[in-house]
């Protein structure tokens, strides 16, 4: 399954790098005022998709396309096939394909490819995270005033009046500086490799994270929601090395 899941993510990256070359006005919808869709998106999740129920036809599926099919098999594919689509729309590089594999509700596979940069990002849960192949890790960073982090503004897309701003204008002071890439699945990849120190974002669907945040924790980092627990994303979702989890945390008390 882990070489089967490489091989179709590194597949479907060649499949955006080539069609974004190509885009047009017209290979644009829209889900809301700001929330942009393209051809390409379900273009590659028919691919994604395609190809998983031709090797495992008894599995389920969760895609951002798709929706949920199967839902009572014990193995479900979560995809997101263009995450980060404003800026593949834009034509540029920061987007990715975030593909998770769950058993019985755990995931045990998790892979983010980001074709522009040539970067996969996998886990499993035996042999940790791996980006092209090479042993990753979280930092240990323990002061805020040192960390470099991330977010994202999907709650502003969304037009929510309950939005990350406070967080942001709690949070951005106490760091060294902040990073906004716009693809939560790479942001989170970040945080396990070690290029962020955390990260942090709310109003999120489960295809966003659920790959990147396993590898997050696959790489020595901890996961939970804005109340310290696991409900995410559905109450937000935080990422960070175990050591200012705590110092993050108290921002959105």
């Amino acid at each position: 399954m882990k070489t089967f899941l490489k091989k179709i993510i590194l597949q479907a990256g060649e499949i955006c790098k080539k069609e974004q070359k190509l885009l047009k006005p017209s290979d644009v919808d829209f889900k809301g005022k700001k929330d942009l869709v393209t051809t390409i998106d379900k273009q590659v999740e028919d691919f994604l998709v395609n190809n998983i129920l031709k090797k495992y036809p008894s599995h389920g599926i969760f895609g951002e396309e798709t929706g949920r099919t199967n839902e009572s098999s014990d193995y479900i594919w979560i995809i997101d096939p263009i995450d980060g689509t404003t800026s593949f729309f834009h034509q540029q590089p920061f987007y990715s394909i975030s593909i998770a594999v769950q058993y019985k509700g755990q995931t045990i596979l998790g892979a983010v490819f980001a074709p522009r940069m040539g970067e996969l990002f996998f886990a499993d849960n035996d042999s940790g995270a791996f980006l092209n192949d090479k042993l990753i890790c979280v930092t240990k960073t323990d002061k805020l005033v040192n960390c470099v982090m991330g977010t994202g503004f999907a709650c502003l897309r969304a037009n929510l009046s309950n939005n990350s701003l406070i967080y942001f204008n709690k949070i951005a002071p106490k760091l060294r500086d902040i990073r906004r890439y716009g693809s939560a699945a790479i942001d989170l990849c970040y945080v396990a490799c070690g290029r962020l120190d955390g990260f942090w974002e709310m109003s999120l669907n489960l295809y966003d994270i659920a790959a990147g945040a396993f590898i997050v924790e696959q790489a020595g980092g901890k996961i939970c929601d804005f109340n310290g627990n696991t409900d995410f994303p559905a109450q937000g979702i935080i990422a960070s090395n175990r050591s200012i989890q705590k110092d993050l945390l108290a921002n959105f008390k």
